[in-house]
């Protein structure tokens, strides 16, 4: 298992970390098997999604924030990121993805994200385990 930290700028942002997981299986020698990618935050998932165009992840975001509001009247926790943590939830802590002749097996446009929903912030992780099948 390898555990990844990264720098977010924003408050929300979809960050494509492909590269780090595809990085695990190469030095793991896996050739046949998965990997999962998880995220070590509350407030920060891992999603699989389009990674050629960049308004897919435009229209993400904004769409999240109008289902989940940043701010709103009945919310009651202190930290006042509920909806970071509904987002979060949403879009889930982790995924899992097949690997298969070395290579992660996704589709022409797919990558792989982690998802900031409560930045900027300095440190945020996430781990990667690649299984040999």
């Amino acid at each position: 298992m390898k555990t990844f930290t990264i720098q977010t700028k924003t408050h929300s942002a979809m960050i494509d970390i492909t590269s780090h997981v595809t990085q695990v299986i190469q030095e793991n020698e896996i050739e046949e098997g998965y990997v999962i990618v998880q995220s070590l935050h509350t407030t920060a998932g891992i999603t699989v999604n389009e990674n050629a165009d960049p308004d897919v992840v435009t229209d993400f975001l904004r769409r999240l924030d109008e289902v989940y509001p940043w701010e709103h009247q009945k919310d009651l926790h202190m930290e006042g990121n509920t909806a970071a943590h509904l987002k979060t939830s949403t879009v889930g802590s982790s995924q899992t993805i097949l690997v298969s002749g070395g290579k992660l097996v996704l589709g022409t446009w797919q990558g792989i994200y982690f998802c900031e929903f409560d930045g900027p912030r300095r440190n945020r992780s996430f781990v990667v385990k690649g299984v040999q099948t």
